[in-house]
């Protein structure tokens, strides 16, 4: 059967589409177009390159002091990290790979936040589409490509199904791993009208623009470090404030509040471009740094697309 895949963003999670795929080639599919958005760009220009073995055999052995040892700090860049390292060895992998010439069709996202709008990489470099698309705000830095200051996909689109439209595929399969907590009770409300979905990301579309404007971010550097510099802060007991919980550190509130969003959009964004079928993951799978659990949860990838397919009769 021809299959058209979307591979959505979450960091490590996405180590998961690996297991998706090999199960994908384990029933004999053909994978004849692939979307991706930040790593699920990565996972996707990998296997359209058909180079996504090499990739996993190196993953499979990081550990976690070895995932550090490819952070490069941007100490005066518009992030934590520059990319830079990581990059260089998925580059080396593709070998100059470029997405006109991949024997698989391959999309990737990227967000261009200038203009609040995403951009879809179907000709060029594939490790430079795959740098735009991972640029998760604050951790990685951005990239101008043609002028455009361009950040992860999964600000607009986390699981880029649309991008498939028109695919000469018998099914569009997506991998979203931005589905519920296992913790999480799930919502009572449906996304099935149209309407009702157009009107939502309408509104959400806006709320973006307005995060994303650079003057409001500016205002609100400029108020907080005001606050700061010239107001006594008042003693934490005048406050209702609970204590915060043990250990929590500033990559856990970024990652969660990246998949607050993502699940949000995700939501959205598929209610109106639907899959054929979905094999959905849920955020606490993994943390979305958690980059030396490769063989992990690839493993758990296959056995919950296993699960899937079966059900879809795939």
């Amino acid at each position: 059967m021809r299959i058209a895949l979307a591979l959505g963003s979450g960091g490590a999670r996405g180590y998961t589409h690996i297991g998706v795929l090999d199960e994908l080639h384990a029933r004999g599919h053909e994978v004849v177009a692939i979307s991706g958005t930040s790593m699920g760009a990565v996972i996707g220009g990998l296997e359209a390159a058909g180079r996504l073995q090499d990739y996993t055999d190196w993953v499979g052995t990081l550990r976690q002091t070895d995932v550090l040892r490819l952070l490069d700090p941007a100490f005066t860049g518009p992030g934590v990290f520059w990319g830079q390292r990581v990059m260089e060895r998925v580059a080396a992998i593709l070998d100059g790979a470029r997405i006109e010439e991949l024997p698989i069709p391959f999309t990737a996202v990227a967000t261009d936040l200038t203009h609040s709008r995403e951009v879809w990489f179907q000709r060029g470099s594939v490790v430079t589409a795959m740098r735009a698309s991972i640029g998760i705000p604050s951790v990685f830095t951005p990239v101008v490509v043609g002028g455009r200051l361009l950040a992860d996909g999964g600000l607009l689109n986390p699981v880029p199904v649309d991008a498939l439209l028109g695919a000469p595929a018998d099914r569009t399969v997506a991998v979203s791993l931005s589905g519920r907590r296992a913790n999480e009770q799930t919502s009572t409300r449906p996304v099935t009208a149209a309407a009702e979905t157009e009107g939502m990301l309408g509104e959400l579309t806006e709320r973006l623009r307005s995060v994303l404007d650079s003057d409001t971010l500016r205002g609100v550097r400029q108020w907080w470090a005001a606050r700061f510099t010239e107001v006594d802060e008042p003693a934490p007991r005048d406050f209702d404030f609970e204590a915060l919980p043990k250990g929590l550190r500033t990559s856990d509130v970024v990652s969660l509040s990246l998949e607050t969003a993502e699940q949000l959009i995700t939501r959205f964004r598929m209610a109106a471009s639907p899959p054929d079928v979905l094999v959905e993951f849920p955020q606490d799978i993994a943390s979305t740094f958690d980059f030396h659990r490769a063989n992990e949860l690839v493993a758990r990838g296959r056995e919950k697309a296993a699960q899937v397919f079966d059900a879809a009769g795939l």
